[in-house]
């Protein structure tokens, strides 16, 4: 919405919350989430055309579009769950923006929802507006977007997708929304299609990302067995122009809001449908990711002789990527929980995810707040977790180092310095293969580079 206000000037922009915290936020230079560029976008617009508050009744019942963004978790209870997604949230904005209308509106998909999910909101609508003259058209209209790279991606998307019902109204609706975005993104990249394609396509979209990331994590531990680079495998394979290069770097595992969230609600429709081979295929998807965490864990315990019961372990990166706070899914929730479920002392350094953070990921029952039950890991004691503000205090005294984000600051750390302060031998296990492995080696670390032909000394802990 921020960069729909900055972009279209004569468009007032309000964003509105039912939480004071949050919306106060905004309101301020400290904003709720971190994103590189969003402040510098916000404040340009913020005061002029693009407005923060918690009355959520006045500017939605003064709107013309209405966009709803509001969380669509997996469930938790009840019918499919652990897999469907729970519309509780969308329900709830539906039938508020229905009691304040009193002119008609059109009602933006922004959340990503299952196929179908227009026509049940439409329902909501109609039955809980009691002015007969208020009509809703109701358009999807998904985010394609990227944490780390959101300000980028939103300034020069590869394609703005609106899907609206194929009706005179709902062609109208469409070209309204058209009209917006096309302020700054070229007429060939705002792709016009009917409500389910739109609603099907997000989540596909995702489900086939993540498939990637799955696919070359499991040629990795193929490369580690037979001896090849995973990376020059990607590079070779990504030099295809029918595959191309994004999103073939092998990791310790794909995290963040959306990827498990959405192919799980994939396997459901899948499932609802009648269709249990497709879900079966997708289900592989997530099975494949849980492996790769598990199998990470399992290097560092085989490679430190088998045990880390009381070893100190370095962990750098918590976030799941790189210029962000997010800890949605994050892979080192599962490789920080199964290091100490082994025994290992761990100390967490992430520049950006505070100590609440990791506090709450590592000691709340999954279920208790992530978009869906995970039995992958058991939550451990806040008293057993160490957290650092200064990466050498988080090597010191270690045993090794898991690198877990691909946080571009780690590249450069002086590891003399690093390696100088940490127990003998001294390993590092690389899991985003973002480090100069020789350079390390060199130094006289012990190095697992995932998906890479392994040194002789850990060949022969895994003999």
């Amino acid at each position: 919405m921020a960069m729909i206000a900055l972009k279209c000037p004569e468009i007032e922009v309000v964003v509105v919350d039912i939480n004071e915290a949050r919306i106060a936020a905004w309101n301020t230079d400290k904003l709720p989430i971190y994103e590189p560029g969003l402040l510098e976008v916000v404040k340009e617009a913020r005061g002029r055309n693009l407005f923060f508050s918690t009355d959520v009744g006045k500017h939605v019942g003064e709107a013309d579009i209405v966009f709803v963004s509001v969380n669509t978790p997996t469930k938790t209870s009840g019918v499919g769950a652990g897999k469907a997604a729970d519309l509780t949230y969308w329900e709830g904005a539906a039938r508020v923006i229905a009691s304040v209308s009193t002119s008609s509106k059109i009602i933006v998909e922004k959340s990503t929802v299952p196929v179908k999910t227009a026509d049940a909101i439409e329902k909501v609508l109609r039955r809980n507006c009691t002015n007969p003259d208020v009509h809703f058209e109701i358009l999807s209209n998904p985010e394609f977007l990227a944490e780390g790279t959101a300000i980028e991606d939103l300034t020069a998307p590869d394609r703005v997708l609106i899907g609206g019902k194929d009706t005179e109204s709902g062609r109208a609706a469409i070209e309204t929304l058209a009209s917006v975005y096309a302020h700054w993104v070229p007429q060939e990249r705002i792709l016009r299609a009917n409500l389910w394609s739109a609603e099907l396509a997000k989540l596909t979209a995702n489900a086939m990302l993540a498939q990637r990331i799955s696919s070359m994590n499991s040629i990795s531990a193929l490369c580690e067995a037979t001896g090849a680079d995973v990376q020059q495998v990607a590079r070779s394979i990504g030099t295809d122009s029918r595959i191309g290069p994004k999103f073939l770097n092998a990791s310790v595992g794909f995290g963040g809001s959306c990827f498990q969230k959405d192919i799980l609600n994939l396997v459901y429709i899948c499932e609802t449908a009648g269709l249990q081979q497709v879900a079966n295929y997708w289900q592989q998807v997530i099975s494949m990711n849980n492996y790769q965490k598990n199998r990470f864990v399992q290097r560092v315990i085989s490679a430190m002789f088998n045990t880390i019961s009381r070893k100190k372990i370095a962990v750098y990166g918590f976030a799941f990527k790189k210029d962000t706070g997010d800890t949605r899914e994050t892979p080192a929730i599962d490789v920080c929980r199964g290091l100490m479920a082994d025994g290992a002392n761990v100390c967490v350094y992430d520049p950006q995810v505070t100590d609440e953070q990791i506090y709450q990921d590592l000691t709340t029952q999954p279920y208790e707040w992530y978009d869906h039950p995970n039995p992958r890991s058991a939550p451990v004691d806040k008293s057993a977790i160490a957290i650092s503000h200064d990466p050498m205090e988080a090597a010191r005294g270690a045993h090794g180092i898991c690198v877990l984000t691909e946080w571009d600051e780690f590249k450069g750390y002086d590891y003399q310095q690093v390696y100088d302060a940490m127990v003998k031998p001294a390993f590092i296990f690389d899991g985003r293969n973002i480090l100069d492995h020789q350079k390390l080696r060199d130094i006289g670390f012990i190095v697992y580079a995932l998906g890479k032909p392994l040194e002789p000394f850990l060949q022969k802990s895994y003999s």
